[in-house]
């Protein structure tokens, strides 16, 4: 039999957001994963591979290549695939586009947390990062809050324009600070290795979704921020010792590991908005075990047809 290849449009044709929601929710009911980052190197180019094993879901491999030259060659600097092997079996069931399970795992990621620490009666968003991720998060977060309205900033502001052309009616905001001031969840995913959201900005009831940072000297919120709400991760083994925008504070002493109320793999009532003022805060660190999730639901739609 052959080993089906998950395009990327053919197979986000059939993708629902909510439905991928469903099924991080599904599978961090089962065993926690096992999970492995590997990395090789050759000058400037780089192989990044990440494992994960859940039992009775799968194995996931992710592998990355990282090639800055390419952009000279026409050819994009990051590729790669993710392959699913069967739980019981180990045999090869797929390979998915890498770029497709990248997309949807982020922002579902974020997506799921929302749908738990933001307010229902959202209206305001603010996306903080006009790149692809960003327009990830403006296709997410619309299907679960319907009824919001949009905004972007960006350092560029051309960016910017270029995002809230594609959505009608999504403004593009100027100044920072009035836009958090103003929204009822901040959604960022930015390169900012200093802290662009500051805690003083924000008002009660608002819930904070920070993706960008993924590197140990990365950080997009300050330390206020952390301290006025209460803070949330998918994973605590891969954000707090890891990502700068928790490992940063917590050598500091401006926060503790214990201060995380909750991951994913907790009781899903502590995993929850305690009352209409409270500020959220919710870091995105997206482990091996999402994309294996991810890349299990992506399968079970293309089979389904």
């Amino acid at each position: 039999m052959s080993v089906p290849v998950i395009p990327f449009e053919e197979g986000e044709a059939r993708l629902d957001w909510l439905a991928l929601c469903d099924a991080f929710e599904a599978g961090h009911r089962m065993p926690r994963a096992e999970i492995a980052d590997s990395f090789l190197y050759r000058g400037g180019d780089t192989l990044l591979s990440r494992a994960a094993w859940i039992d009775g879901l799968g194995i996931a491999v992710k592998s990355a290549t990282i090639f800055p030259g390419n952009g000279e060659k026409g050819l994009p600097s990051v590729n790669g695939g993710v392959s699913l092997y069967a739980d019981d079996t180990g045999v090869l069931e797929a390979i998915v586009d890498f770029h497709l399970v990248t997309k949807w795992k982020t922002a579902g990621d974020s997506l799921t947390a929302a749908r738990r620490l933001a307010r229902p009666d959202a209206r305001e968003i603010l996306i903080v990062g006009a790149g692809t991720v960003g327009r990830s998060l403006r296709e997410a977060y619309g299907a679960a809050f319907p009824m919001a309205r949009f905004s972007v900033w960006n350092r560029s502001r051309d960016r910017a324009e270029a995002l809230a052309a594609d959505f009608p009616g999504m403004q593009v905001a100027d100044d920072l600070e009035r836009a958090v001031r103003a929204a009822d969840i901040v959604t960022s995913a930015t390169m900012a290795k200093e802290p662009l959201i500051l805690g003083d900005w924000l008002q009660p009831g608002q819930h904070v979704d920070l993706i960008g940072a993924f590197r140990p000297d990365m950080r997009e919120a300050d330390d206020t921020a952390l301290a006025r709400a209460r803070v949330f991760v998918d994973s605590r083994d891969t954000t707090i010792g890891h990502i700068g925008e928790l490992k940063i504070p917590v050598e500091a002493g401006a926060f503790r590991p214990e201060d995380v109320v909750a991951d994913y793999y907790d009781p899903p009532g502590t995993f929850r908005r305690q009352g209409e003022d409270e500020i959220t805060l919710f870091k995105n660190g997206g482990g091996a075990h999402l994309d294996l999730m991810c890349a299990r639901y992506i399968l079970d739609r293309w089979q389904a047809g």
